[in-house]
């Protein structure tokens, strides 16, 4: 009987350690991008994409933390021998009020973009209606916008 009830005790702990470790979950608290040219990236993000800075602690201009959510950054860390080539499913994604309005900015800045299949100066329509675009940093990043609303 001993034994059944320390077995018992024993199952009962393991229950409890394995629902409290089910209750720790991992949130986004930032993404980097490594950069040759921070200035350029930097002005990307702001002034294209209009991502708003906030401090970051280093302080060696080799580094620009943007605010792209509540609680969320992205940190841009200039150090980058090249840029390189990337592939568009591997992508961040901001959305916006207007993907029309937003492509217009980018028409009137020269600023090259494309729908999902590559074809230049076009809109996606998913199937849900989202409208999106993929256009790429200075450092080749893909970037999506879209007009999802959540």
């Amino acid at each position: 009987m001993k034994k059944i009830k320390a077995i018992g005790t024993l199952y009962v702990l393991c229950l409890l350690q394995f629902s409290s470790f089910a209750q720790i979950k991992a949130r986004l608290n930032h993404t980097a991008i490594y950069v040759v040219d921070l200035k350029k990236s930097g002005d990307f993000y702001i002034n294209i994409v209009g991502l708003d800075t906030i401090a970051e602690p280093f302080k060696d201009g080799k580094h620009i933390w943007l605010q792209i959510a509540p609680h969320i950054q992205m940190h841009i860390i200039q150090g980058a021998a090249e840029a390189k080539t990337y592939y568009k499913n591997q992508h961040s994604c901001f959305s916006v009020p207007s993907v029309e309005a937003f492509t217009k900015m980018l028409t009137t800045k020269n600023i090259l973009f494309e729908d999902r299949e590559g074809k230049q100066n076009a809109i996606t329509t998913r199937v849900d209606g989202v409208k999106q675009i993929w256009l790429q940093d200075p450092d080749g990043y893909w970037v999506e916008i879209n007009d999802a609303k959540d």
